[in-house]
């Protein structure tokens, strides 16, 4: 197109020039001749413009397409990741690992990620043996493993989870004390009406030791104090807990946040009258939250890194919001103070 643009120019160029030399050469008047060189001029200038700007055009159109198949090799090359990824542990942090994996294995589709609970303990126990890539936990590795065997791995902190103590939605409690929390969890609160209920039987359900729900509850929410035990009653799957609390008038128990979102067979408990939302959370008036861990035996694979860069990466805040989880960066000054003072 520019080559037949040009071409034009010049011809018309030319015309122009013998039109004026033949009224030269019939008589015309040396005004005429001198008025009608410069249009000549003008327009093998125009010609000359012309071709320029278009050989510029054509180059910058060049380099913009350069440019752009540069970055969609980039893009390419920085979204293929392939390799099997196994993770294990936590059941708070359960639904957020799955959902994450499921999102990064349709942009990865060569890669393959299995999630599983368990609980924070069986998941560091795991990572630690090699059993699988990443170990998923409520609590640091310290607290569950020996030091050697701590040393090991490498902490990834994807997120904070808020714990809630929930009860029967018939229940009407909607808030309790520390001191009251503390005695119901310890055993020595058994009736509803003493804390201003219903006269109805408290029915604990309890969490087994290895839960890394139970150790952050347990430091946050009791003071540290040691949980009554109801084994009959005693789950570290959250969804059973929830099931179980349900089917209970005078249950109580405590879950994540996120099995808390859109749940109406059940309701959260305040503490000290402060609702357990991500909003008191992030500001420092809710106490009882923790970090989310990803441990790796080392730095793991490359396609594990990847994913835990992806959960806890700007692009997948919003969902991690969406679903209950706390966006670490947000917590307050205040928020940290206070959780790292207990």
């Amino acid at each position: 197109m520019k080559n037949q643009f040009v071409k034009k120019l010049s011809a018309v160029s030319s015309a122009a020039v013998m039109a004026a030399a033949l009224l030269a050469g019939c008589g015309s008047s040396s005004q005429t001749a001198a008025s009608t060189a410069p249009a000549a001029a003008s327009t093998e200038a125009a010609a000359q413009t012309a071709s320029t700007e278009a050989a510029a055009q054509t180059a910058s159109t060049g380099a913009a397409a350069d440019t752009a198949s540069s970055t969609a090799a980039a893009a390419s090359s920085a979204a293929a990741v392939s390799g099997e990824v196994t993770a294990a542990g936590s059941s708070a942090l359960l639904p957020l690992a799955q959902a994450a994996a499921e999102s990064f294995m349709k942009e990865n589709p060569d890669c393959v990620i299995t999630v599983n609970g368990g609980g924070s303990g069986e998941g560091l126990k795991q990572v630690a043996d090699g059993s699988v890539d990443i170990g998923d936990s409520d609590v640091f590795a310290e607290e569950k493993l020996d030091a050697d065997a701590a040393a090991k791995l490498v902490d990834h902190e994807v997120c904070t989870i808020t714990m809630a103590p929930v009860v029967n939605a018939s229940l009407d409690i909607d808030s309790l004390t520390t001191d009251q929390l503390i005695s119901i969890f310890t055993g020595k609160t058994t009736n509803w009406k003493d804390v201003g209920g219903p006269d109805e039987d408290i029915v604990l359900v309890t969490r087994p030791s290895s839960s890394g729900t139970r150790a952050l509850f347990k430091q946050y929410a009791l003071n540290g104090e040691e949980e009554a035990s109801n084994e009959s009653l005693e789950t570290d799957d959250s969804g059973t807990l929830l099931q179980t609390i349900e089917q209970n008038e005078g249950a109580i128990g405590y879950v994540a946040l996120s099995y808390l979102v859109n749940n109406t067979d059940v309701k959260a408990v305040g503490i000290d009258g402060v609702a357990p939302t991500l909003e008191n959370t992030y500001n420092g008036t809710y106490k009882v939250w923790g970090y989310e861990h990803m441990y790796t035996n080392g730095e793991g694979s490359d396609a594990a890194q990847a994913f835990i860069n992806y959960i806890s990466g700007d692009a997948f805040a919003d969902q991690l919001e969406g679903m209950g989880y706390g966006v670490a960066s947000k917590m307050s000054d205040e928020a940290k103070k206070a959780h790292d003072a207990q």
